[in-house]
């Protein structure tokens, strides 16, 4: 009889439950589609393309619904946690790790990623959660339709962590139309938008531990009839209030048909070269350095970048309006594709994946992304707020605004050594402290990293944690064994002792940061 020994148990399993589930998931599986991380396996590190394997005791990669349905269930009834991904590229978010340690996972998308349907009349999509968007765009390029965009990540890994995207889709978690579902008993379900009766269920499976989503239809963009990328310049530092009250009128009205995004001169510069091409210094860039930069790369303090679709009449009134709102703030200017001939070219990028081309020329590493009102007041309070504390820790602030229809979220992307244990002690200690100090001022961020999972799921404390009561009652209602993704999103189950699991500001800064 083969010994599978992991590197580490699950929580609560003993050697020999594990030596069942092993036996018992390849008969399922095949055993070419079961790898038991042991102590003797190399561990690679990993990057976006492939993912780092050192967080579970093993990895199954089901071929179709029914073996995912026989995993389930056998991993329901030995009660082994079991943490799914689709392609594992959620950067700055966590990637495949799960929120317990050493977790089974499953590699949903290493074989269940076909396009199994294509409407060109209806412009949907039913897709596999191994289905990218790259996949999916070269799919479609013969039938002259658009997947929303990003880059190579899974199209229902994103949409159902309600991802944004900077196309007229921005809120890929809405653009689906039906999905279905491995409950964690093994069930299949179909949640579909309901238009009649009945309550709709299909958002309880986004961002949520109580299912496994195997297939979802997907509205894609038809050729609008034409496209048109451009950026706006800013100059100074203090325009971003006036950038964003002159925004906000033209996201209502839909004169600006796409998510615009608001971006800091150091993402742009990063893109162009790194620091140390600008700079011998390790601190921090002061004022004058930055405009400086932004002169020698002719851009602004800000730069904004957007899109107008359809016939070149209709983009034509939207461009000329456009130009006349925004450049009024002093110093402004506006920029097409062909005006710009830099190597590497925010703009250029941006013309791909706002018509939906997916690309991977942006990349980060620890995400924070808290979410406002679209005021220049409440823009400037997160700026100030985030750069201040950067600074703190001795980072450059990095961060740009995405502005939807009635919010905007700010992302900081929080980049550091992370070789280095000082940097990761002080980019730790920054994100932790922004949760804090974004709750203290009402905001809330919409999607996290794991290990901050806990902290921010406590800030959503209205009316004594109502909300998270009610995840509690239903995570125990539909899954009693707490076998499917326990923790995430703070969301625990009864079978774990809450107290014993929740990681707090504090017991994160006493916690070594994982390479």
């Amino acid at each position: 009889m083969t010994n599978f020994r992991p590197r580490k148990l699950p929580p609560n399993i003993t050697e020999d439950a594990f030596q069942r589930f092993a036996t018992k998931v390849i008969n399922i599986c095949g055993s070419e589609n079961v790898k038991i991380i042991s102590a003797t396996l190399e561990l690679i590190d990993g990057d976006y393309m492939q993912s780092c394997k050192a967080h579970a005791s093993a990895i199954i990669s089901p071929r179709n619904v029914p073996e995912v349905q026989d995993t389930v269930r056998l991993c329901n009834k030995l009660c082994v946690p079991l943490w799914p991904f689709s392609a594992g590229r959620n950067i700055g978010y966590g990637g495949t790790a799960p929120r317990v340690s050493v977790s089974v996972r499953m590699d949903m998308g290493l074989h269940m990623n076909k396009v199994l349907n294509v409407s060109v009349e209806g412009s949907y999509t039913l897709v596999e959660p191994g289905v990218t968007y790259f996949e999916l765009h070269d799919y479609l390029e013969e039938h002259k339709l658009r997947v929303p965009d990003v880059g190579g990540g899974s199209i229902i890994g994103n949409a159902v962590e309600r991802g944004v995207g900077y196309s007229k889709h921005q809120d890929h978690g809405i653009m689906h139309c039906g999905l279905e579902v491995i409950l964690p008993d093994g069930e299949l379900l179909l949640a579909a938008l309901q238009l009649w009766l009945w309550p709709y269920n299909d958002g309880i499976f986004t961002q949520s531990s109580l299912g496994i989503v195997v297939k979802m239809g997907i509205w894609l963009m038809p050729n609008p009839g034409g496209f048109q990328a451009y950026m706006i310049t800013f100059p100074r530092d203090d325009d971003l209030p006036k950038i964003t009250d002159t925004i906000r009128p033209l996201r209502l009205q839909m004169v600006l048909q796409n998510v615009l995004t608001l971006r800091h001169i150091t993402l742009d510069a990063a893109v162009a070269n790194n620091k140390a091409s600008y700079t011998d210094r390790k601190e921090p860039w002061n004022g004058d350095e930055l405009y400086a930069i932004a002169q020698k790369l002719d851009l602004g303090y800000w730069n904004s970048f957007g899109a107008v679709y359809g016939p070149e009449p209709t983009r034509k009134v939207l461009l000329e309006f456009i130009k006349g709102v925004p450049l009024a703030i002093p110093g402004s200017e506006f920029w097409l594709p062909e005006d710009r001939t830099e190597p590497f070219s925010v703009l250029h990028t941006r013309a791909k994946v706002l018509q939906g081309i997916p690309t991977t020329n942006e990349l980060s590493h620890l995400f924070f992304s808290p979410i406002s009102k679209i005021t220049g007041k409440d823009a400037t309070a997160q700026y100030d707020l985030s750069k201040k504390r950067c600074f703190e820790a001795g980072f450059d602030f990095n961060g740009n605004f995405v502005v939807g229809m009635r919010a905007m979220h700010h992302s900081v992307w929080n980049v550091f050594n992370r070789e280095g244990p000082e940097a990761r002690k002080k980019a730790r200690w920054l994100i932790l402290t922004l949760v804090d100090d974004c709750a203290a001022r009402g905001w809330a961020e919409y999607r996290t990293h794991i290990p901050l999972m806990d902290q921010i799921a406590n800030t959503q404390n209205f009316n004594d944690t109502a909300q998270m009561k009610l995840n509690e009652k239903i995570k125990n209602a539909v899954d009693p064994n707490g076998i499917l993704a326990p923790g995430k999103n703070g969301i625990w189950p009864n079978k774990y002792k809450k107290k014993g699991w929740v990681l707090d500001a504090a017991s994160n800064m006493n916690n070594e940061v994982s390479k």
